[in-house]
């Protein structure tokens, strides 16, 4: 069933309000390979990228 276009506002409202965006630039053909990497092991881009960033910060805090 399509989502409806109130639907649609409602869902970039709570986006724009709760979460902020970053854009990333990566060689050509690395997206395909971190998008397979993500889906293999935690089911989203957003979500393998969000865990490499803070085991990254962790790291560094550690040292």
């Amino acid at each position: 069933m399509p989502v409806s276009k109130a639907q649609q506002r409602a869902t970039h409202k709570y986006a724009k309000n709760h979460y902020d965006r970053l854009e990333m630039q990566v060689p050509k053909g690395k997206k395909k390979i971190i998008s397979t990497h993500a889906i293999e092991h935690d089911g989203s881009i957003n979500k393998f990228l969000n865990r490499a960033v803070d085991e990254a910060m962790e790291r560094d805090k550690n040292k």
